[in-house]
């Protein structure tokens, strides 16, 4: 039996998916991922018995040709490989996958992990991506859903049948790998870290915005980016932007790492002021880690923080309610930051763990299955 994973991205599975990829490897299916050509990705993929078909994807881009383009390409990929079941990750995936395997009898188990720059904001694209969303689910065996507003918002507009939906506690968080780190020392600054890719969308130039503010009253106190710049997203922040930040003394940036457990781990508070999350993986990381945050209160963020419990909300889209929550975070000892690093562990723990995600991916890859033998 075989499995195809295609995503616009193959970083993605690498750092986020291999729980359930591995687990259906176990189980005696083949899997194959489908995503464009990444050298680094494709040895790791290959050292986790998972081989990479290459297919190039203007993952931001609009044209229909290139986007006919792609899914004539998917399609020749799934018939070369015969799969049983397609998952599908991001938009494109989500929909030219699904309409390239819906032609050849695949049964897809889609995710939404995210309603994306295009479904956020109202005019034509917002249109358009509903279209597709509407065309390239039709059919979908499951269609996942990373948190209940998400799922509601797709019911109530027709995109989905209450019969297909599924909702996951986002893409879990493998409690091993990324144990509690010890409690940092309360000598020394308190350092606020954002982690994300670096787009307005995520908060980040509010972030920027508070930090100016705060270091007015505390300019001991460190502000940190971490993540890509020159992603393929409407909302992405310039590079000399971010660099003039820097030069403004106002935060430090930081590349994106391979493993962001040591970053955290040096933190004293993880901070994402995002607009909308599918079920945020920053913020799975840092609880698990056992830092306090301050988030947005918006779906797939508040879901995660529980306020004044394991961090603290702010309203979305406002560098002064989060100057606040900051300045509150300075204000507490650190027994009581410790406190909520330590709740936000216990909630990971019950809630999040990466093995209910597996779970659940494996008995509906199976029934998929089974319903096309029938068929």
């Amino acid at each position: 039996m075989k499995i195809v994973a295609v995503v616009n991205a193959a970083w993605n599975l690498v750092n986020f998916r291999m729980g359930v990829l591995n687990a259906l490897m176990a189980q005696g299916y083949e899997v194959v991922a489908v995503a464009p050509e990444d050298a680094a990705m494709r040895q790791a993929l290959a050292d986790a018995g998972i081989r990479l078909e290459a297919v190039p994807m203007d993952s931001a881009g609009l044209s229909p040709l290139r986007d006919l383009a792609l899914l004539a390409r998917l399609r020749a990929v799934f018939a070369r490989e015969r799969p049983d079941a397609m998952l599908g990750y991001t938009i494109k995936p989500n929909v030219y996958g699904s309409l390239a395997a819906r032609s050849l009898g695949v049964p897809t188990l889609n995710n939404i992990s995210g309603l994306g720059t295009g479904f956020m904001r109202k005019g034509m694209l917002n249109r358009v991506v509903r279209g597709l969303y509407h065309v390239g689910l039709a059919r979908a065996h499951t269609v996942f859903f990373q948190n209940p507003e998400d799922l509601a918002q797709f019911e109530a507009l027709g995109l989905v049948r209450k019969s297909q939906t599924m909702l996951l506690p986002g893409s879990g968080i493998d409690l091993d790998r990324f144990a509690k780190a010890p409690h940092r020392s309360g000598d020394a600054p308190l350092r606020f870290l954002l982690i994300a890719r670096m787009l307005w969308d995520k908060g980040v130039g509010e972030f920027v915005e508070a930090a100016r503010d705060v270091r007015r009253d505390h300019p001991e106190v460190r502000f940190s980016l971490l993540g890509g710049l020159g992603v393929a997203n409407r909302t992405a922040i310039p590079a000399d932007t971010v660099e003039g930040w820097v030069r403004e003394g106002i935060v430090e940036y930081c590349p994106p790492v391979d493993d962001v457990r040591g970053m955290i781990a040096d933190s004293d508070v993880v901070v994402l002021p995002s607009y909308r999350e599918g079920t945020s993986r920053v913020l799975l990381e840092a609880s698990a880690l056992g830092r306090p945050m301050i988030t947005t209160d918006v779906p797939g963020c508040r879901d995660v923080v529980e306020d004044g419990v394991a961090g603290l909300l702010c309203d979305a889209k406002d560098s002064g309610s989060l100057a606040a929550a900051i300045r509150r975070m300075i204000a507490m000892s650190p027994a009581e930051r410790n406190a909520m690093g330590d709740a936000a562990r216990a909630r990971v723990e019950r809630d999040y763990a990466e093995q209910r995600v597996i779970d659940i991916y494996c008995q509906r890859v199976a029934a998929a299955v089974a319903k096309r033998g029938l068929a």
